[in-house]
């Protein structure tokens, strides 16, 4: 359990369901605004996923995920979004996302998906 997933989401339920479902096997930071997950990617280095929610306020998911992978190219980013929307998923896969998960989700979906991506 050395590296971390950090996972940057505005809605605390959805904060929640990742921790319930994760803590067990992984080592988490969880933000819920993108500024705070940001400094999170720019300051640690065992970070080796991070779970993104793609609409929060003040911030667009897409833009935050260009900043990411301009700090850290090689880190694994998997969008998570209530919005099920073909445009803004191969916008996010263009832009480096490793992969997209639609709220509401499973908890075999975030596992099987963590577990594959995780670098």
């Amino acid at each position: 359990m050395s590296k971390k997933v950090l996972i940057i989401d505005d809605v605390e339920g959805v904060r929640e369901s990742l921790k319930l479902i994760l803590s067990d096997y992984y080592n988490l930071i969880i933000t819920e605004d993108a500024g705070q997950g940001l400094n999170c990617v720019e300051n640690d280095q065992d970070i080796g996923l991070v779970l993104l929610d793609i609409k929060m306020p003040g911030y667009n998911g897409l833009e935050v995920l260009q900043k990411i992978k301009n700090v850290s190219p090689e880190l694994p980013v998997i969008i998570v979004t209530g919005y099920k929307s073909v445009e803004t998923a191969t916008e996010a896969v263009r832009l480096g996302a490793s992969g997209y998960i639609v709220k509401p989700f499973k908890a075999e979906e975030i596992l099987d998906v963590v577990k594959k991506k995780m670098k």
